[in-house]
């Protein structure tokens, strides 16, 4: 299947003005335009960094950045990220900072902080799924993760910056205790606006993210869902199917992924989902890493898969926006992505479902859906 990655697309909504980059090479170049702007501080914070060609491009401009004088604080997550401490001198040698969220092996390591959050001069801030990686900037030519980035100008920025500033204390402060990240999200206040910044994590009860997005599902009529890892609680999936018996649920999943547990977790439930009229379609130019949820009016973007682990283990950054035009807009981006994936109905499904096929993808539901989410949070929560 041809497949091009289209080119950014601007909309203002709610006083907010959105950028999308669905292409890695619009995503870096905006992304290195955002650091070479900035005129007086950047708060960074990545899941991945990698020392590769693009982990040295964005970490030289940010070095040069702050030999501006620009207050330069970065973020980087001690599970996903594979840059050391060294490969960062540059930085922090032109007066910059550099810090790694959970930096030791504790039980508390299994916890990832997977934001991905770039606020420039408290005046526009990017997020999305991407990382600072090759394969995050690659082509689907050459298997790049298929992705978005989101630059943000209005409110919500503010809103960036106060929790960038929350969890950057926490981070730096060696004497933090776990229990106090779990209260941050837990106290976390999205506000009621049409224009949300909602924080994921590990706390007692549901975060803003998670009880947003179970909210509006509830009530929902129309759903659009472009997920690269789906392996929801129940509860979550009834929700999806409520919508689905309306004819209303849209669901494009991975074909391909660095994780065929994944895929498998995810395979594992079309079964229930097909039977209650769901349309679902993998792609397949790439590997997907984007995830985008699009119900009714209300649209959702920025770093929570639709899992077990995004939904309620990790820190997460979520933007929720409730505008019909930008719902619209991002539902036809959903149709370009379905351009170049393939249609998994009943009779395909069938087909691919051997009962061999069907013991792995159940395993792997176990093992994704079941087994680490439960272990990470009773080894970390004490839950």
């Amino acid at each position: 299947m041809e497949y091009t990655d289209p080119p950014p697309f601007e909309i203002e909504a709610q006083d907010h003005k959105f950028v999308f980059y669905p292409a890695g090479k619009d995503r870096l170049a905006a992304l290195l335009g955002l650091i070479e702007a900035a005129e007086r501080t950047i708060r960074m914070c990545f899941y991945i960094f990698a020392e590769d060609a693009s982990g040295v491009l964005v970490r030289d401009a940010l070095a040069a950045t702050a030999r501006r004088g620009v207050a330069v604080n970065l973020i980087v997550d001690g599970f996903g990220a594979d840059a050391r401490k060294a490969f960062f001198a540059p930085v922090t040698e032109a007066g910059g900072t550099f810090c790694t969220f959970s930096p030791t092996i504790s039980q508390r390591y299994l916890i990832r902080n997977h934001q991905k959050i770039v606020v420039v001069d408290e005046r526009v801030a990017m997020i999305g799924g991407f990382n600072v990686e090759d394969s995050y900037f690659a082509p689907p030519e050459v298997n790049g993760w298929n992705d978005l980035g989101i630059t943000v100008e209005g409110s919500a920025v503010a809103q960036l910056t106060r929790w960038y500033d929350k969890i950057e204390r926490w981070t730096l402060n060696p004497h933090a205790k776990w229990r106090s990240i779990r209260k941050l999200v837990r106290e976390w206040d999205p506000g009621n606006g049409p224009v949300r910044v909602l924080i994921g994590g590990p706390t007692r009860g549901l975060s803003s993210w998670a009880k947003c997005v179970r909210a509006d599902l509830t009530s929902a009529r129309r759903l659009d869902m472009l997920m690269a890892y789906f392996s929801p609680s129940n509860r979550s999936l009834r929700a999806i199917a409520r919508v689905a018996r309306r004819e209303g649920a849209r669901l494009v999943m991975a074909a391909k992924s660095d994780n065929g547990a994944t895929i498998g977790a995810t395979r594992s439930l079309y079964d229930y989902l097909l039977k209650r009229r769901a349309k679902i379609w993998e792609f397949e130019a790439s590997k997907l890493h984007t995830k985008l949820i699009v119900i009714d009016d209300k649209s959702f973007v920025g770093s929570a898969n639709f899992d077990m682990r995004s939904l309620y283990l990790n820190l997460e950054v979520m933007l929720r926006i409730e505008d019909q035009a930008l719902a619209d807009r991002l539902s036809q981006f959903v149709d370009h992505l379905i351009t170049a994936s393939t249609h998994i109905t009943p009779s395909v499904h069938k087909k691919r479902a051997t009962l061999l096929t069907r013991v792995r993808w159940n395993l792997s539901w176990f093992l994704v859906g079941v087994l680490d989410y439960t272990v990470s949070r009773r080894l970390n929560l004490g839950l």
